[in-house]
C-alpha cells in the first residue's frame, strides 16, 4: 500500500542521529513523502534546515499553542515572514490545548488568530491542534468559534483556497457532532495513533463520515505511538497502522485506501517548489 504520513516532527531531537535513515524506512515502507515537520518558534527554523538536506520533504510553518506566550511582536514578524516561502507548504501548527495550557488560554487564542489570518493570507492550509482535558470539550467548542470568526466556512476563505480545505484538524479528537460542524466550515480531518487510546471510541464513527478528499492519516511523530510502534519513538514508517485501522472504519479497499489518502494530502497540500 503507499501511503504518506500527513504530520510528523522529523526534526525533533531523537531523529537528530538518523534521520535520513527514519526517512528511509518510511519510503521502504511505502510512505510517498514523510510531510509537514512542523512548526513552532524551536521548530520551524530546524524544519526549514532539514527540508535543504531532504528537498522531497514539506514542511508547516508556524505557532504552536504551547508556544504562544514565547513570541513576541519581533518574533512574530519574523516568523510570520516565513509564510509566503513557496517551500512551506502549510500554517502550523497552531490551535487551542485546555489540556496541559502550557501558555495561558488568551495567548493561544491570539496566536491562533493570527495564524488563520497568515493561512488565509497565503493561501496554505491551517495545521489545527485542539485538547481539551479529559471528559470536556471547551477547545474544540472554542476552536470552531474562532474558525467562524475567521470567516471559515464562507465564500471569501473558500475563494482563498479554491474551494480546498482551508485546514486540517490534525490528530483528531472529540465527539461526532464536533467533527460534523468543522466538516460543514470544509475542513479535513487526520487521524493518528490516539485513536486506539481510551476514551476516543468516537473516532470510528468519524472516520466513516469524512469525504474521500478530506481524509487523511499521520503518525504526529515521535509522538502518538500507535499499538505495534515504539513508544519512545513512534516513526512515519508507523502510519501503515493507524491506515489499517482507517480502512477498516471506512470499509475500504487497502490498496484504493492508500492511492486515496497520498490523493488526498496532494489536494490539501500544495507544493511551490519542483521535486
Amino acid at each position: 500500500m503507499r501511503l504518506v504520513d500527513s504530520h510528523c516532527h522529523l526534526q525533533a531531537d531523537r531523529f537528530g542521529a538518523d534521520v535520513e535513515l527514519v526517512v528511509g524506512g518510511d519510503r521502504r515502507a511505502g510512505g510517498a513523502r514523510p510531510p509537514p515537520p512542523g512548526g513552532g518558534p524551536r521548530a520551524s527554523h530546524p524544519a526549514l534546515a532539514l527540508v535543504e538536506r531532504l528537498t522531497w520533504l514539506d514542511p508547516a510553518h508556524g505557532v504552536h499553542p504551547h508556544d504562544a506566550a514565547k513570541v513576541d511582536e519581533a518574533g512574530w514578524r519574523r516568523l510570520a515572514g516565513f509564510g509566503p516561502d513557496p517551500r512551506v507548504v502549510a500554517i502550523g501548527e497552531t490551535g487551542l490545548d485546555f489540556d496541559r495550557v502550557f501558555s495561558p488560554i488568551e495567548d493561544q487564542r491570539r496566536t491562533l488568530r493570527r495564524n488563520l489570518a497568515l493561512a488565509i493570507d497565503t493561501g496554505k492550509p491551517a495545521i489545527l491542534h485542539c485538547r481539551s482535558a479529559e471528559g470536556r470539550r471547551d477547545a474544540q467548542d472554542a476552536l470552531l468559534g474562532e474558525l467562524r470568526d475567521a470567516g471559515f466556512g464562507g465564500a471569501s476563505v473558500a475563494a482563498a483556497f479554491g474551494g480546498r480545505p482551508p485546514a486540517v484538524i490534525h490528530s483528531y479528537s472529540g465527539p461526532v457532532d464536533y467533527a460534523r460542524a468543522v466538516l460543514d466550515l470544509g475542513l479535513a480531518l487526520s487521524f493518528s495513533g490516539l485513536v486506539f487510546r481510551p476514551g476516543e471510541e468516537t473516532s470510528a464513527e468519524v472516520a466513516s463520515l469524512v469525504p474521500v478528499d478530506r481524509v487523511l492519516v499521520e503518525t504526529d511523530s515521535p509522538f502518538l505511538a500507535p499499538p505495534g510502534a515504539p513508544r519512545s519513538r513512534n516513526e512515519p514508517q508507523y502510519v501503515s497502522i493507524t491506515a489499517a485501522w482507517l480502512g477498516d472504519a471506512r470499509g475500504a479497499n487497502p490498496d484504493e485506501l492508500g492511492e486515496r489518502l497520498v490523493a488526498a494530502y496532494d489536494g490539501i497540500f500544495r507544493r511551490g517548489r519542483a521535486r
